[in-house]
């Protein structure tokens, strides 16, 4: 079952161990390589974990990096983060075929084999979404020693768990805690992200975001998006949202959507994490529930949702993606 969401990141442990990297990391791409690139990041255990730079356990892990086709002088690059099923063909690799065709870079990170993970759909505490965070941000760290790639014009674009990637590194606490530079992304596309709850700061990048979402998901509804991403035009970010209104989750999926009845998903929260001063509160009623929220949570959790592709949006999300895509970065 291809899927996704990362409902409740909050509660997420880490169990699962580091692969050893069958190639040298490498800490600067000076060389101008391609391919399978491995590199050092760490694995935090919780998002506050992360803001507060207190994620010691280094990783290694990899990404493949493919240019466009034709390429001349240094291009814009995009770094794509799976959903809770991990890398496949027919989603990032997709996904970066479409890139190529407008002259853009590609760095497919992978979070989960390098640390023995298959998945997580059904288990979301085998790896918290934090690291998934801090991985993004280590690629982005990397991709800017890249002589043929525009430090200037590197995006990030992310499906479910990678669509709360693409969200999260807008914010500036945890952009801080990897990168000790100026260095951002310049554009952030998550598809059918988690939204239910909130990391929320005073302080975020200001690069544009677009969010396309299913108007019948079920599993990371539409609803909290479109007021998160009001949020972040409160704080001054360019937020557009796309809606297809008969999509389900995982819309840009080949596969027919189906009832997936173990996958667990959080659309019955509403927690609000302020990344400034480390409080967790209940965003309709503002409850500060920081030392209680482990309790709230399994309280709000349930399993069973809608997973799977519609032809339409999977026709229309790549087109509107290179159309923002192109305006932000000039194409």
């Amino acid at each position: 079952m291809r899927s996704v969401a990362a409902p409740l990141a909050l509660l997420v442990l880490l169990v699962a161990g580091t692969a050893t990297a069958e190639d040298p990391r490498v800490r600067d791409l000076a060389d101008g390589r391609t391919g399978k690139i491995y590199f050092e990041s760490v694995t935090p255990t919780s998002y506050f974990q992360l803001a507060r730079r207190q994620a010691t356990q280094q990783t290694v892990i990899f990404g493949t990096l493919r240019l466009p086709k034709g390429a001349t002088g240094p291009v814009p690059a995009m770094v794509i983060a799976h959903g809770s099923a991990g890398v496949s063909h027919d989603r990032e690799f997709w996904w970066a075929d479409h890139l190529s065709d407008i002259g853009v870079a590609a760095f497919v990170v992978d979070s989960f084999t390098p640390r023995n993970i298959k998945d997580t759909a059904t288990d979301q505490s085998q790896l918290a979404t934090a690291a998934n965070v801090a991985d993004a941000l280590a690629a982005l760290r990397l991709l800017a020693t890249h002589p043929r790639l525009d430090r200037q014009r590197i995006g990030v674009i992310g499906f479910s768990k990678g669509g709360q990637v693409a969200l999260y590194t807008a914010l500036e606490p945890y952009r801080r805690a990897v990168i000790e530079d100026q260095t951002r992304f310049a554009a952030h596309v998550p598809l059918y992200p988690y939204c239910s709850d909130w990391q929320v700061s005073e302080q975020i990048t200001g690069a544009p975001l677009l969010i396309l979402l299913g108007g019948r998901d079920d599993y990371t509804p539409a609803a909290p998006c479109r007021d998160y991403a009001q949020w972040f035009k409160s704080k001054g970010a360019d937020a557009d949202v796309i809606v297809y209104a008969n999509a389900y989750h995982d819309f840009d999926s080949l596969r027919p959507a189906v009832h997936a009845k173990n996958v667990v998903t959080g659309r019955n929260c509403e927690m609000k994490m302020d990344l400034d001063r480390f409080v967790i509160t209940v965003r309709a009623t503002g409850e500060d529930i920081t030392r209680s929220a482990a309790t709230y949570g399994r309280s709000c959790l349930t399993r069973g949702a809608m997973v799977g592709g519609d032809s339409e949006a999977r026709r229309r999300a790549p087109e509107d993606v290179k159309t923002f895509l192109k305006k932000v970065f000039g194409l």
